[in-house]
């Protein structure tokens, strides 16, 4: 996992292509990038934040900002009448407590996995594409091409 400007990149490696892959995961545009190093990849992963923002910017638009901090989750009534009985015997607030539980599950998810190893050839950067969410201000989808 990748981080810049707050968006995240998911990175798979293909060993027959001899090469890193991966797309911006926290967001409904897609933006992909690739590199046969760390190093290059990395700076792809940047350059493609980069030109998604300065690509929003050109059309006079915002750019999706990843996670607000929000989010719904529907479940039985039963499940939020409970849930809602338990945080107020330990005296929280519903939100305070679920996203300690949150917070807690993905702590022990995450030091249950163990960490991956970064390697790779030289070749040169290959940055990948720019593509708005269809969704977004009902335009149609499309593709920002930034391979060199």
């Amino acid at each position: 996992m990748m981080e810049y400007k707050g968006y995240l990149g998911l990175v798979e490696y293909d060993d027959e292509a001899a090469i890193f892959h991966g797309e911006v995961i926290n967001l409904r545009d897609v933006i992909t990038f690739q590199g046969e190093t760390v190093q290059e990849l990395r700076r792809a992963f940047q350059e493609s934040v980069d030109d998604y923002l300065a690509f929003c910017a050109e059309r006079g638009e915002e750019p999706e900002r990843p996670y607000s901090g929000t989010f719904t989750v529907r479940i039985p009534p039963v499940l939020h009448r409970d849930i809602a009985f338990q945080a107020r015997l330990r005296n929280k607030s519903l939100n305070s407590w679920v996203a300690e539980l949150l917070e807690a599950a993905l702590t022990k998810e995450t030091s249950t996995r163990s960490g991956e190893q970064e390697s790779g050839r030289t070749r040169g950067p290959q940055r990948g594409h720019v593509s708005p969410h269809p969704a977004r201000a009902g335009r149609p989808k499309e593709r920002i091409s930034n391979k060199p």
